[in-house]
């Protein structure tokens, strides 16, 4: 070969050369980086935050109440498809986890996060990729990630991880978590769910063969799913226990008694739960129960407040009640909801009325404590078929008729001195569009005489609120005490600011028992209105975190003590003795106020005792005239009453130091003076009292013609009670 050539070769070779070394160097670079950085990776940061996990992951949430011993117990749980339960290492039985261990990643105690060996394996011989490389660790990464696509990027970022994830936490930890996150079939994500849902037991009490049929669910939930498919899951159970052998998680003995022991299941024939299982049982059986009315109102309210306090769309609000691992203490009386119950189911005392298609009056009600805590409520009449339908105390919206006036008119005007206890104001309608409005119960237009407040009030005329309306108090001014004093949400700020809705309580869009209770409230705790509250506090799964809490709820003095004062004392004149003895809760003061509207497709009962205050609505769902006579509402009330106020000590409405008990003259209104024979007792502001009556000339010596005249005044009220105890006191 000439030199030449020689020469040309040896350049070639040296291109090659270099060529070689410059891809071993850009090899080694990129390998260095990517190794510096996969080092980097792997000692940072922590990748995935378990503790967030466990505070955040889809957790079934929970439903606390009070017993009679005054201990919160469980009442309910809420969960969607998936039902988890998170439990400490500490609480599952030993057997689980060396099950998980035997069947899922034999070296699982010794590696770092990822099996080298099996890796290794799967390089060396890929026919073994079916058998799967990841670790517990990676697949606690898969279950918490939701990442699980088959690519190669995302299996090494797996990888990666898990080594990351081993550098912060411990084997414990983390085995931890992958028994409280993995899904175990029949929508039971973890351990102690699926313990109770196929053994019935707590999953602390397993032993070594149920804890090796329910870690062999995992590889194929339906398929090994012991409760269909038991054989299989037979099988597969047989093999973990032998892997459980073969590296020493069980002795001989163990695996012998395992092999031999007789799996017995929820499902099975011969399942008997011992007291303690007995609960658990009883507790999965609930799951699916049809909750009650109070349940599901607390449920919205949650909702409602996780918007207005987050900013979550309904939606994302629901997510989080129902996932979120909530514990949710609601503010109910177990007793009490259960007699309001056990009333409306059966419909005792309620009207034997239906119409022509057989359909019969719905109902709901509302009871209250005075400091907001709605301790029973109720959305309808018999049997509850269905969880969060039509709750009717909270969302079925009915004007309230003559209950509207103690808020739209009484009390607004008493508390700004434009009438007092026993003013007396015309009773006769006045012209509303160039007619007379409005009728009275009797149907007339009013006697044309005048009448005092608290005769209006026992009577419940219509005349006389109007007139206080139109001459002294004002339309915005009782518009305004509805909408934001009495709280009533739903008022229209265009229609309803009109005599009809204020005076009648024909609102455009109604109200309901809830809001009816809580303004009413205001005259039986010194004029203070308490937002009305199903719940005492949200807290996040560990009880760590108050998310949402009512527990410092406060009143908004609304109307001042005097008002409030007076009100219930003009409330309790209401005649109410034909709705029942009633012997334990006619013990006590009772304010009450009727309404029906102008149809009489509804009727209203709203009254309390110094324990509770409540609203009874009753009428048809599609708007029906009732055609009843004495108001069904007030024997509702009277009653579910009787049956809560068994054995409460004596107790009075509150009374307000400014507030005076005088004697007024009932010819004139006025402080009764020396000259009136006609008088009752009224009450009043000390700062706003009566002029003395000094014109009445009433005594024992009056003429034939002035004791004619007393006696068909009496005579003339006596038709008045009559009529009224016909119509039902509307």
């Amino acid at each position: 070969m000439s030199k030449k050539k020689k020469k040309k070769v040896g350049k070639v070779k040296a291109v090659i050369l270099a060529v070689f070394f410059a891809c071993i160097l850009t090899v080694c670079i990129v390998a260095s980086y990517v190794m510096f950085n996969a080092v980097k990776y792997i000692n940072g940061d922590l990748v995935v935050n378990l503790d967030e996990y466990k505070e955040n992951q889809n957790q079934t949430s929970f439903i606390y109440a009070k017993d009679a011993n005054d201990k919160y117990i469980e009442i309910a749980r809420l969960h969607g498809d998936e039902d988890r339960v998170w439990v400490d290492l500490d609480d599952i039985s030993p057997y689980m986890q060396d099950a998980f261990i035997a069947l899922e990643d034999t070296r699982f105690k010794t590696h770092h996060g990822v099996d080298w060996v099996r890796v290794g394996g799967i390089i060396v011989k890929p026919s073994n990729l079916g058998q799967g490389g990841s670790t517990i660790t990676q697949q606690l990464i898969k279950n918490l990630t939701n990442e699980k696509d088959v690519t190669l990027v995302r299996k090494v970022r797996e990888m990666l991880t898990a080594l990351n994830l081993e550098e912060h936490y411990s084997k414990d930890t983390i085995i931890e978590a992958y028994l409280n996150t993995l899904y175990l079939g029949s929508g039971c994500y973890g351990v102690k769910t699926a313990s109770e849902k196929y053994f019935g037991k707590d999953v602390k009490k397993l032993n070594a063969a149920e804890c090796a049929a329910i870690a062999s669910i995992t590889q194929f939930p339906t398929k090994y799913n012991p409760l269909l498919n038991p054989d299989q899951n037979k099988t597969r159970q047989l093999y973990c226990l032998k892997k459980m052998l073969e590296n020493g998680s069980l002795t001989q003995a163990e695996y012998d008694e395992a092999v031999d022991y007789h799996l017995i299941f929820t499902n099975s024939d011969d399942y008997v739960p011992d007291e303690a299982e007995e609960k658990i049982k009883k507790r999965v059986e609930e799951e699916t129960k049809i909750n009650s009315y109070y349940i599901d109102a607390v449920i919205d309210s949650v909702i409602e407040d996780l918007m207005d306090e987050f900013g979550y769309t309904k939606q994302q609000a629901t997510n989080k009640i129902y996932y979120g691992g909530y514990k949710i203490y609601a503010a109910l009386d177990m007793d009490i909801q259960s007699k309001l119950e056990d009333v409306y189911v059966n419909r005792t005392n309620f009207p034997n009325i239906k119409k022509k298609d057989g359909t019969k009056p719905q109902s709901s009600m509302t009871i209250m404590d005075y400091k907001g805590r709605v301790v029973a409520i109720v959305g309808g009449a018999g049997e509850k078929t269905t969880n969060r339908g039509l709750n009717r105390a909270t969302k079925s919206w009915r004007q309230p008729g003559s209950t509207i006036k103690p808020i739209s008119t009484y009390a607004p005007a008493i508390e700004l001195n434009e009438i007092n206890f026993s003013t007396k104001i015309k009773d006769y309608a006045i012209y509303v569009n160039g007619k007379l409005w409005p009728h009275n119960v009797d149907k007339t237009l009013g006697t044309g005489g005048n009448v005092t407040v608290q005769y209006a009030v026992e009577k419940s005329l219509n005349t006389v609120p109007t007139r206080i309306i139109n001459e002294t108090l004002g339309i915005e001014t009782s518009f305004d005490f509805l909408k934001n004093k009495f709280h009533l949400t739903r008022m229209d700020d265009k229609n309803d600011k009109a005599l009809s809705p204020l005076a009648t309580g024909a609102l455009t869009n109604g109200t309901n028992t809830l809001q009816m209770a809580a303004a009413y409230a205001t005259f039986g705790n010194g004029g203070l209105y308490y937002k009305p509250f199903f719940y005492t506090k949200v807290t996040n799964a560990q009880g760590t975190q108050t998310i949402l809490s009512n527990e410092n709820n406060k009143g908004e003095q609304v109307i001042s003590p005097e008002t409030s004062n007076i009100v219930c004392e003009l409330l309790q004149t209401v005649p109410t003795s034909y709705y029942g003895t009633g012997k334990n809760v006619r013990k006590f003061p009772i304010m009450a106020k009727t309404g029906t509207t102008s149809s009489d497709c509804d009727r209203w009962f709203c009254a309390g005792t110094p324990y509770y205050v409540a609203a009874v609505w009753l009428g048809y769902d599609i708007k029906a005239e009732l055609y009843q006579d004495v108001n069904p509402c007030g024997k509702i009330w009277f009653t579910v009453f009787d049956k809560i106020h068994v054995g409460l000590a004596d107790k009075e409405f509150p009374e307000s130091d400014n507030v005076v008990e005088k004697k007024y003259c009932k010819n004139s209104g006025k402080l009764a003076g020396s000259g009136c024979g006609n008088t009752a007792m009224g009450y009043y502001k000390k700062d706003d009292l009566p002029e003395v009556c000094n014109y009445c000339t009433y005594s024992s010596n009056k003429s034939d013609s002035e004791k004619v005249s007393k006696a068909a005044e009496n005579v003339s009220q006596s038709i008045d009670t009559a009529i009224s105890i016909i119509n039902g006191e509307r």
